[in-house]
C-alpha cells in the first residue's frame, strides 16, 4: 500500500497505524502523528486503519529554544 510519509511517498504492508510506525521504524519512539490533518493521539493508534493514498505525519519532539 502507498501512503505519504512527512511529504515523501511510502510503500508499506501494515495497515494499522501502530503496526505501520513500527515498519517504519518509529517502534516505540516518542512521536506526534497525524493521518491526513487529524491528530491522532498514542492511545488510538491501534484503532486506525490506513488506506492507500493516505498522509501520515510523524513528528518527533524537540528541545531547546
Amino acid at each position: 500500500m502507498k501512503i505519504i510519509l512527512n511529504g515523501e511517498e511510502r510503500e508499506i504492508e501494515e495497515r494499522i497505524l501502530s503496526h505501520a510506525l513500527c515498519e517504519l521504524d518509529f517502534g516505540d519512539a516518542v512521536v506526534a502523528t497525524a493521518v491526513n490533518e487529524r491528530f491522532v493521539p498514542a492511545s488510538q493508534r491501534s484503532a486506525i486503519e490506513l488506506n492507500d493514498g493516505d498522509r501520515l505525519e510523524v513528528l518527533a519532539p524537540m528541545q531547546g529554544g
